[in-house]
């Protein structure tokens, strides 16, 4: 099984020659006990039944393919948005090369990110001991000006006492009295991602601020607080920059990883690059007020904005879509007091004009889709705004406020009557719906592959495409520079859209002198 050196093939066409035909048949045969392909096949098709439907949807005690990812993965991102602050995960280091093995295969980049490495000893006697050397590991060697603390499941089951420990690592002189350590329990069996980020930057909010409010007064600053959310499109922090800088606006972007998650190739290696300030988090509690790009998923943000700052973190919607982001920047006026420029108002008909280009294509056209809270409420907005219908609605970790918040989003449009929304479900729920109650496209990451995938295996008729909007997207490259809020994240989402529509279209009138008369270019 070797390459030959001047002609190195990719694992596709490489694992179809014939030595791993064999290998591969041999292991099948000798080690998996895989039952026969006529049996698969028999059950493959029973799985595609609304008998079999019926059964899955009752299905309690298992959880296949979530649509979510765990609670560290978000703390460590948020970690990421802030200048010179190293994630810092209070666990086994098999966990944490877990989330940087998921961050570069979705941002091809480096992810920067320790572990105190907690084994079974510290398992049984607590981690106390490696939070000591791993903090005054971390500091020496990396050199950060912040390490954000976060922790796994190992330390969540046996108690660890965060607050406990790193007071007690600067009593011990492992640390400085005064360097900033803030952290945020984030057990993995609960909440998924965007927990974990929300919690993590309530731990930096209160670590920076909670204690320095004596002088702070709001609106002292005259600028307003953005806050992300866990957000993976980088484009989107820069979309935010652009807006508020051709509005006039003051501003803080409170955590920004757009620099460290994109850095050039020009030879020089950059650890840490950009980020919020930690001063300009300090200064925070200044702002006239704090708008949550992704309220439904974070409250705990938006408790402390308003319990300590004492801001009135005045609600908005994601500002996907034509009208949400039309909201999003008359709230930023409002406070503000700066009017929308021309450039926006144009940028606005732009949309409009694609909207009313592209209509005629997506109406009527069934998506279903799934992924976090507030992308998905954004993305059902802006699909009844194109007059295409969502049907099967999915997010695993939503709750029930949110699932009655989307149903009324989709009775304000002719186009969401047959829309159904499903919370705490899964992929393997979402495979079921697609093959009883057929969408015309799937919308959500990389994972929904395997719908496709079994869908087209049932026959072509049956096959429900997959358009990659969403977290993680590993099978594709450098969608995460694009945009999805604002109008021009709008102006993306509908390219991607009537563009797979039409890319359908020509895939099922390819035949020659049969349905090609369908194609734009001969008629």
């Amino acid at each position: 099984m070797s390459q030959i050196a001047d002609k190195i093939k990719p694992c596709y066409p490489l694992f179809g020659d014939a030595d791993y035909v064999e290998n591969l048949g041999n292991k099948r045969k000798t080690v998996e006990e895989a039952h026969s392909i006529d049996k698969i096949e028999e059950v493959f098709k029973w799985t595609t039944t609304q008998e079999y439907q019926e059964l899955n949807f009752k299905r309690e005690a298992l959880t296949i393919n979530p649509a979510k990812a765990c609670q560290p993965l978000g703390a460590v991102l948020c970690a990421l948005g802030f200048e010179k602050t190293l994630p810092y995960v209070h666990g086994s280091q098999g966990c944490v090369a877990y989330f940087r093995s998921y961050f570069n295969r979705h941002f091809k980049e480096p992810i920067a990110c320790v572990s105190d490495s907690m084994t079974e000893d510290a398992a049984v006697f607590g981690g106390q001991k490696n939070m000591f050397d791993g903090l005054e590991n971390a500091k020496a060697l990396y050199q950060p000006d912040m390490i954000a603390v976060s922790t796994t499941c190992m330390a969540e089951v046996i108690g660890d006492d965060l607050n406990a420990f790193i007071g007690n690592s600067r009593k011990e002189g492992h640390i400085p009295e005064n360097f900033p350590v803030p952290f945020a329990h984030t057990p993995s069996f609960v909440g998924s991602h965007t927990t974990g980020w929300d919690n993590m930057f309530e731990g930096i909010q209160r670590h920076l601020t909670l204690n320095y409010m004596d002088d702070k007064v709001v609106g002292k600053n005259g600028k307003i607080n953005l806050v992300p959310g866990f957000e993976t499109y980088l484009g989107n922090y820069r979309v935010m920059h652009r807006m508020m800088k051709e509005m006039g606006v003051d501003y803080s972007l409170l955590c920004d990883p757009t620099e460290v998650l994109d850095t050039p190739a020009d030879g020089e290696f950059r650890m840490y690059a950009g980020g919020t300030t930690l001063d300009e988090m300090r200064d925070a509690p200044n702002a006239i007020d704090t708008l949550l790009l992704q309220p439904w998923q974070l409250p705990k943000a938006k408790k402390f904005a308003q319990i300590t700052w004492k801001h009135e973190a005045s609600h908005i919607e994601i500002p996907m879509g034509l009208e949400w982001t039309d909201e999003f920047l008359m709230k930023v006026s409002a406070l503000s007091g700066k009017p929308i420029p021309e450039s926006l108002a144009k940028e606005r008909g732009r949309l409009v004009d694609m909207m009313t280009d592209s209509h005629t294509w997506l109406h009527g056209k069934k998506f279903a889709l799934y992924g976090d809270a507030d992308y998905v409420l954004g993305m059902v907005k802006f699909l009844l705004e194109l007059g295409a219908e969502p049907t099967h609605i999915l997010c695993n970790q939503a709750n029930k406020r949110w699932k009655k918040e989307v149903e009324k989003v989709l009775a304000s449009s002719p186009y969401g009557a047959n829309g159904t929304v499903y919370i705490g479900y899964d992929l393997w729920h979402l495979r079921s719906l697609c093959f009883t109650d057929k969408p015309d496209f799937l919308i959500g990451n990389s994972y929904g592959k395997f719908i496709q995938r079994d869908t087209l295996h049932k026959g072509k008729e049956f096959e429900v495409p997959l358009i990659r909007i969403g977290f993680p997207i590993f099978d594709r490259h450098h969608l995460h520079r694009m945009t999805t809020l604002g109008y021009e994240g709008a102006m993306y989402i509908l390219t991607t859209l009537v563009n797979a529509v039409l890319e359908r279209l020509d895939e099922e009138t390819r035949d020659m002198g049969v349905t090609d008369y369908n194609y734009d270019l001969v008629r």
